[in-house]
């Protein structure tokens, strides 16, 4: 974990100036978040502190993506949110723009105090690395036609996307698999149809069928009535 350096400045003995009290109450607040973890609680609502490298972040939760015991939703946020000098310093930085990040559960320290804010990229006034050891936490389904030759020629039947939560794209892979139990080799004639449960390609966001305005299910059944037509 990286460590702070702090400089006293070249004042005459005698007690703290102003300045120097509070970077020494904020050494404090680090050294007592750091020692005395709050618990995080699955599905508390509560901001949390992560590892990023060497660093410690500041990362909402998303609610309902918040339950899982290896996996979560989070956004990583300037450690001065909501205020707007923070959002401010925090968009410069690239706090912005990472959107919902999938994040180990392992990496979680406990709830965000402020005292962690000093272990912070932007205490260093860094900005993020491009890569935070986060995927993007969008979903999507890839339900595909594989020939029955064991060969990788197939094609790609239904893409279903974006899932903003994790556990409403389980569910629909969980229907869909249900539904082409017993005949995966029969819904398209020549082909193995099986469903995948992937992280959605945003760049080809124009290929997908939004998961929330129809039923999973009947998308499928609709996209297998198309080949067969």
């Amino acid at each position: 974990m990286k460590r702070p350096t702090f400089r006293r400045c070249g004042t005459a003995p005698g007690a703290l100036s102003p300045e120097d009290q509070a970077v020494v109450d904020q050494f404090r607040a680090m050294l007592t978040a750091v020692r005395n973890p709050q618990p995080w609680t699955p599905g508390g609502s509560q901001d949390i502190a992560v590892r990023v490298g060497p660093f410690v972040e500041r990362a909402h939760t998303r609610p309902g993506d918040d339950h899982g015991p290896e996996m979560i939703a989070v956004a990583l946020v300037h450690p001065d949110t909501p205020h707007a000098a923070g959002y401010l310093h925090g968009r410069r930085l690239g706090y912005t723009e990472r959107g919902w990040l999938r994040c180990e559960t392992s990496a979680i320290l406990g709830v965000w105090q402020p005292g962690y804010a000093m272990l912070t990229h932007a205490a260093a006034n860094l900005s993020l690395p491009v890569d935070v050891g986060m995927e993007l936490a969008h979903y999507a389904l890839y339900i595909e036609a594989r020939r029955r030759d064991d060969s990788l020629d197939g094609f790609t039947l239904l893409r279903v996307g974006p899932y903003t939560q994790t556990r409403h794209a389980q569910q629909d892979y969980d229907r869909l698999t249900a539904t082409l139990e017993g005949r995966e080799t029969t819904a398209v004639p020549g082909f193995r149809v099986s469903a995948r449960y992937a992280p959605f390609d945003v760049s080809d966001h124009q290929l997908f069928v939004d998961p929330y305005e129809a039923d999973a299910v009947a998308l499928l059944d609709a996209a297998v009535a198309g080949v067969s037509a």
